[in-house]
């Protein structure tokens, strides 16, 4: 079975849905924060499905794998500066609790596609 583009793996939908929910929850940061919490956490959050689509492109099983690690690393950074929002009152805790939600069923669905590649 040889998948078409990374457009048909569910984690990289589903990366994208988180990086929307962020854009949106970002919106009500303070202004101050516009180019400090705002920018980090967007840019990680983008990072996940870039790094996902940028993986499958490559021919190789062994980059692509490197990619989705990178992924996950970009994810639990999201997860860090969602943290941060929280302590600071940015987020209230049920949004907090929604996206962190997202984010380990994104990291889930990371490492089940690692170990399928791998095998």
């Amino acid at each position: 079975m040889k998948m078409k583009t990374h457009k048909d793996l569910d984690v990289w939908k589903d990366s994208i849905e988180v990086v929307v929910i962020i854009y949106k929850v970002t919106t009500g940061f303070p202004k101050e924060e516009r180019y400090g919490l705002t920018s980090q956490i967007r840019r990680a959050a983008v990072s996940v499905p870039a790094n996902i689509s940028e993986g499958a492109a490559r021919n190789y099983s062994r980059e692509f794998i490197r990619f989705l690690r990178i992924s996950q690393a970009s994810l639990s950074e999201v997860e860090t500066l969602m943290h941060i929002s929280l302590r600071l009152s940015y987020l209230d805790e049920n949004m907090f609790k929604s996206i962190q939600g997202r984010i380990f069923k994104v990291n889930a669905q990371l490492s089940g596609l690692i170990k399928s590649i791998t095998r």
